[in-house]
């Protein structure tokens, strides 16, 4: 455990490439998501609470929940941490005087290689694993409880959570992979090899916390968390008339492309957002600070 809970999340910023993307994201899920940054100001904002003791209660029970290694906290944290890092960092030093202006995305394209379609689908196939992996980590739930995660996810994802699967679907699913990105998903893990897998960056960075006992199960699991969100996938792509089109459209706000580099925007993007870390660290303080106060 590097840091504190609470200075973790007291140094999410408050503006940069990750949230652009994501605000430029509210109108698949609007009203859903708000940047909420800072340890007791995230405690007012989900509680409601103003009492200067109460507050700190709730901090503190939210501290010893986060420390104690019982509980899945710091394990989750972990692997949203882990997932986004291993996209690999453009020199954001170069992008840093670009925030709030109009970023031209074609003074970086020598510096991006789009990933291709089969370690894109991958690597969509290993976050989604790891949202059901957090998801029960955080829930004191077993690791491989995929029939939990599709009925939060179907009846009670909401605020942080929601969004983070909103931009899996836009920046990894649709805007990489195109309309059809579900059959090509489905397709190339129809085909994977355990070998292929093996070569795959995040996968070796965060498999040994996916369950199965070796690569042919873990890539069973993989198999099966697809196979089980795909129907709601689907679903909240029609239900909001999604497509790589749309989604670019609102981006246009501060990139600047052409339609024509899609492939290049997702490699853009998975190289100066942490969108899973960013929010997983939200989603991760909410549910300490839910919990804490539940049990004050």
């Amino acid at each position: 455990m590097s840091k504190p809970i609470y200075e973790i999340v007291d140094e999410l910023p408050q503006n940069n490439i990750t949230i652009m993307a994501l605000r430029a994201l509210d109108f698949v899920v609007p009203g859903e998501w708000e940047n909420l940054v800072g340890f007791e100001n995230t405690i007012r904002e989900v509680t409601g609470e103003t009492d200067e003791e109460m507050i700190q209660a709730i901090g503190d029970r939210a501290i010893w929940l986060y420390n104690d290694k019982s509980q899945g906290y710091q394990r989750a944290l972990w692997l949203y941490q882990t997932v986004d890092r291993t996209d690999g960092a453009l020199a954001t030093a170069a992008l840093a005087n670009k925030v709030g202006e109009t970023i031209p995305l074609f003074g970086f394209l020598n510096r991006i290689t789009p990933n291709p379609d089969k370690a894109q689908a991958i690597d969509l196939c290993i976050k989604l694993v790891v949202e059901v992996v957090a998801f029960c980590q955080i829930n004191g739930l077993p690791g491989d409880s995929i029939g939990d995660f599709v009925g939060s996810l179907t009846d009670n994802y909401s605020k942080e959570s929601l969004m983070r699967m909103a931009a899996l679907v836009c920046f990894d699913g649709l805007i990489p992979l195109g309309p059809d990105f579900l059959l090509k998903v489905g397709s190339i893990l129809d085909d994977l090899s355990t070998s292929t897998l093996e070569e795959n960056n995040t996968f070796n960075r965060i498999g040994e916390a996916i369950p199965g006992e070796d690569s042919g199960s873990k890539l069973g699991f993989i198999n099966d968390s697809f196979a089980s969100v795909r129907g709601w996938m689907s679903g909240f792509v029609e239900d909001r008339g999604l497509d790589p089109q749309v989604i670019m459209s609102h981006l246009h706000g501060f990139i600047e492309f052409s339609d024509d580099k899609l492939d290049y925007v997702a490699g853009f993007l998975d190289m100066t957002t942490n969108y899973y870390e960013h929010t997983g660290t939200q989603t991760l303080a909410r549910s300490l600070i839910e919990r804490a106060i539940a049990e004050i």
